[in-house]
């Protein structure tokens, strides 16, 4: 591995706290305006009681922009008003917020989520498995005593 690959993978394992790179562009479907999963303070968003309470509390601008379409195993799921189902655009793009902006992130697959076939996007993993097993096999398990 030369030493740039070694300096990226670092940074973004260690400094971003990542563990997939991100690839591709938006293809413009926007199936990802209309099936959204909110996460706020490490938890999806699960009932219409808190969402009304976070949306009443937040001074977020975006939580004033969706609405609930539905509810499923993860938590509720909402569609954006501002996507123009026309352009296949947001009618405020430069002013979106930063849920918008950094889709897809990682985070989708800490709670089982995945991309759409069709999405734009891809991730890879940073470390292979081989990688993470040879770390980890190195490291005796927590309660392992020594004598």
């Amino acid at each position: 591995m030369i030493l740039l690959e070694k300096i990226k993978k670092f940074y973004y394992l260690k400094i971003l706290k990542r563990r997939y790179y991100r690839y591709g562009k938006c293809n413009m479907c926007g199936r990802c305006c209309k099936n959204i999963y909110v996460w706020h303070e490490k938890k999806v968003i699960s009932s219409k009681e808190e969402f009304e309470k976070i949306k009443n509390k937040s001074s977020y601008s975006f939580y004033k922009h969706i609405r609930i379409t539905g509810k499923d195993d993860f938590g509720l799921i909402f569609s954006c008003d501002k996507f123009d189902e026309e352009k296949k655009l947001c009618k405020d793009h430069k002013k979106r917020p930063s849920i918008c902006k950094n889709y897809p992130n990682e985070k989708i697959f800490s709670f089982g989520a995945s991309l759409y076939d069709d999405c734009g996007y891809s991730f890879k993993p940073i470390e292979s498995f081989d990688e993470v097993y040879k770390k980890i096999s190195k490291k005796p398990p927590k309660n392992y005593e020594t004598r």
